[in-house]
């Protein structure tokens, strides 16, 4: 009847953190599943950067295109000779010059300069890819939150239904004279200590559904389902850090962009050196007298490279930009690294947290808290003693439940790392 009654107290305090959605509509928050899903339609920054790479990626074509041909027209003599007045008109001036001219870079650089928007292209997919998996993290580490919430607010109502049994017995004992009054007092101030944590963990999931509502692109105060259940954690098998580390190397969206910027740079470089090479416009250009075009000329332009001096200082700059790129994926990688060990050491820890809560501490704690109350009843110890097993139970039980949440945010970090599900 006592587990009944905690379970209906706990429904119905969960029941008042939440808004009732309308009848028939999904609403996300039950699974983690059904989070991310929502997000990855939904989440204007993931669309901001999916956009992005979409329009880095319609550059590729332009890069590699000719420049678009000129026309130039000359009117020569239009006044033919001082005979008559100016005039505009091709039949009636002296000449007509028509001049058709194509700029054509010297041979490679229309395909160094795709190779370099494609890698560009690249460069922003990986970002877009990064974005996603910061912001699934975000939600990862949010829903493991919410989901402590949760259940340490059922802990605590636990503990408070536990601290009003204890409370009759203390007022029994009162009452028999085999207690002091303190103890009543003492029993009632435990509960609005606890009631008190309640209000502050409906205070906090307040926040975090507005955080979580935040991350979906919805209003602060739409509807989320509780969360279902904690995901399971992979196997320590498949936690191994030297397999981890070459997923993360291979797979890591900062590192697959730095890549793709490594690669700009050096096709940026080859560019600037071909740079040393004219570029041409060839030219194609009739010329009408009168009515009809009696003469054809062709031409061609080339510029001169002869500014040494400015070529070099561009050339030792793009090789100066490749050496950054280089460092910076590898700072990059060693950073990425270090927060992958960090993160495997603290999921470990909690793992062991967990059993060791589950099945040492709490049991302990339980056993503790039994023989207190039977001693507690038969006056064989003090209230304070009592409390005190209680106040262990709670620790216990919110150490194993830390521990879970612990374990769940260091996975999402693990995920955010690799760019990919373990």
């Amino acid at each position: 009847m006592s587990r009944f009654r905690s379970s209906l107290i706990v429904i119905l305090v969960a029941g008042a953190w939440s808004f009732t959605a309308s009848a028939g509509e999904a609403v996300p928050g039950g699974t983690l599943e059904s989070l991310l899903a929502y997000a990855r339609d939904r989440n204007p920054e993931i669309a901001a950067m999916r956009f992005e790479a979409d329009a880095a990626g319609e550059r590729v074509v332009p890069a590699g295109a000719l420049p678009d041909p000129k026309f130039r027209t000359e009117f020569r003599d239009i006044t033919r000779m001082g005979e008559q007045k100016a005039t505009l008109a091709p039949s009636q001036v002296g000449s007509t010059k028509y001049l058709l001219m194509q700029d054509i870079p010297w041979y490679g650089k229309r395909d160094l300069k795709r190779e370099i928007a494609e890698q560009e292209a690249e460069g922003a997919r990986g970002r877009a890819q990064g974005a996603w998996s910061e912001v699934a993290a975000r939600i990862k580490t949010t829903y493991a939150q919410l989901f402590y919430v949760q259940r340490d607010a059922a802990l605590t109502q636990e503990i408070l239904d536990l601290m009003v049994r204890v409370e009759k017995v203390a007022q029994v004992r009162y009452a028999g004279g085999l207690a002091a009054q303190q103890d009543v007092i003492r029993a009632q101030v435990e509960q609005t200590a606890m009631r008190n944590e309640l209000l502050a963990l409906e205070n906090e999931r307040h926040h975090l559904r507005g955080r979580m509502n935040a991350l979906l692109a919805r209003p602060a105060g739409a509807p989320l389902a509780d969360p279902a259940a904690a995901r399971p954690l992979p196997a320590p098998a498949r936690l191994d850090q030297a397999t981890l580390e070459d997923r993360l190397q291979a797979k890591n969206p900062q590192l697959f962009a730095d890549d793709a910027r490594i690669r700009a740079a050096e096709k940026g470089r080859d560019l600037t050196y071909r740079n040393r090479y004219p570029d041409f416009t060839v030219g194609v250009s009739p010329i009408q007298y009168q009515s009809s075009v009696k003469e054809w000329e062709l031409m061609v332009e080339m510029n001169i490279p002869l500014q040494w001096s400015s070529r070099r200082a561009q050339e030792r700059e793009s090789e100066a930009m490749l050496a950054a790129a280089r460092a910076r994926k590898d700072a990059t990688t060693w950073q990425l690294l270090a927060e992958l060990y960090e993160n495997l050491g603290s999921l470990e820890t909690a793992r062991r947290s967990e059993l060791l809560a589950s099945n040492q501490l709490l049991p302990q704690a339980e056993t503790a808290f039994r023989a207190a109350l039977a001693g507690y009843e038969n006056g064989k110890v003090d209230f304070a003693t009592l409390l005190e097993a209680q106040r262990q139970i709670r620790q216990a039980k919110r150490s194993q439940l830390k521990a879970q949440t612990e374990a769940q945010m260091r996975l999402a970090d693990i995920e955010r790392l690799l760019g990919e599900e373990l």
